[in-house]
Formats: structure tokens, C-alpha cells, sequence
């Protein structure tokens, strides 16, 4: 049995359901307070992160690792291209999102209002949070105008790049800090892939505490 230990709306987990799931791989979710750093958890990964995946005997860490592995190891569907240039293209965006929106957005939005709830760490910075709003709309700008140019992020069919954008864009929906109004090719591509089976589990998520928005798992929002 795969085993995905993770945090509901961590982007970085999220992006490996989405993966499991578009390859109609069978696992098991374990909820992990990884900031508490339980001696378990930490014999999992000793960088106290999640998304932790067990699978194929092996204990693995880093989301964008994990998700090449798997990628490697169950090539159909496919989410990566077959050739250099589109896979250069595909980790460029994944990178984008996981390291640039995470620390412009991500972690300004979701974390200041979310994160530190949960884990106890008091109240949300309100500079972060009005940096992060205003970070968002210059992304929202630079996606339209990629989407302007192709049918995907990456290219002419969906990729792991779609999938780490929607794993950010999905939890900061959850929260209701994305303007969908900005861009109207944004909006497009975020139906377009929140319609996929893949993306029920993810729909489904329920945050005590937090409830989302109505329109949250409305696939014609």
C-alpha cells in the first residue's frame, strides 16, 4: 500500500496526490503534524517536511523528487514531454511556483492565515498578507499572458507544471485569496483542471476550523 503522509492544504503534498491520482494509483492519506517533529515522523524524513511518500519499500522526501520518481516509475499518463526542451520548460514552471509563488504568495497568504493558526504560532503578520495580495496579481498577470501563448503552462498538454500550480492555487482558493475576475485565461485553465478526477479527493478536503468557500468545489464556479 502507498502511504502519502501530509498536511491537507500544503501545495507541495497536494501536487503528489494530484500526481497519484492522474496515474489511478491507490494510497492511503496520513494526517502529519510535522511541526511538532515527533521522533516517528522525524525517522521518516529528518527535515521534519511533508509531503513523506511510502512506496515501493522506501521511505521518500522533497515533492519534486517524488514526483519524478513516480513519474518514472508509472510513465502512463504521461506529465512529463518527451523532449529536453519540454521537459526543461515543465521544471522551470514547476520551480516557478514552488519556489518563487511559494515565497511571494503561498507563504504570505496561506501560511500567515492559516499555518500559524494551527500550529499555535499567534497572529497573522498583516504586511505579509497585504504583500502577498499584491504579489498575487502580478502571477495572475504573468499566467494569463503564458496562457495567452499556449493550452497548458508548460506546452500543448497538461504537465506536472499544471499540477504544481494548481496545488498552490487550490489551497489559496480554499482560503478565497485568488481574484478569479484578473484573468479570464487563468480562470479557464483553473476549470479546465479542477474538472479533473484527479482533483476529488482534493475537493474534498475539509479544514476544521476553516471551512471553505462555497464555491470551492464548484467545477463551473
Amino acid at each position: 500500500m502507498i502511504r502519502l503522509f501530509h498536511v491537507p492544504l500544503s501545495p507541495f503534498c497536494r501536487k503528489v496526490r494530484l500526481s497519484l491520482a492522474e496515474k489511478n494509483l491507490k494510497f492511503e492519506l496520513v494526517e502529519e503534524r510535522y511541526w511538532e517533529k515527533d521522533g516517528e515522523f522525524l525517522r521518516r524524513n529528518p527535515a521534519a517536511k511533508v509531503p513523506v511518500l511510502k512506496m515501493d519499500g522506501m521511505m521518500m522526501a522533497e515533492s519534486n523528487a517524488i514526483c519524478e520518481y513516480i513519474e518514472e516509475k508509472h510513465p502512463t499518463p504521461s506529465l512529463m514531454p518527451k523532449s529536453a526542451v519540454e521537459r526543461y520548460e515543465v521544471r522551470r514552471m514547476v520551480n516557478w511556483f514552488d519556489d518563487k509563488f511559494h515565497h511571494e504568495v503561498t507563504s504570505k497568504l496561506l501560511y500567515e492565515r492559516v499555518n500559524k493558526k494551527v500550529m499555535a504560532q499567534g497572529y497573522p503578520d498583516s504586511s505579509n498578507v497585504k504583500a502577498g495580495a499584491r504579489n498575487i496579481k502580478y502571477h495572475l498577470d504573468y499566467m494569463g499572458w503564458i496562457l495567452d501563448q499556449r493550452r497548458w503552462l508548460a506546452g500543448d498538454t497538461m504537465t506536472l507544471a499544471d499540477f504544481a500550480a494548481a496545488a498552490h492555487f487550490s489551497a489559496l482558493d480554499y482560503i478565497s485569496d485568488v481574484d478569479w475576475n484578473r484573468s479570464e485565461n487563468v480562470k479557464a485553465w483553473y476549470a479546465k483542471i479542477k474538472s479533473r478526477p484527479a482533483f476529488r479527493n482534493i475537493l474534498a478536503d475539509q479544514l476544521p476550523g476553516f471551512p471553505p468557500p462555497a464555491h470551492y468545489a464548484d467545477l463551473d464556479f
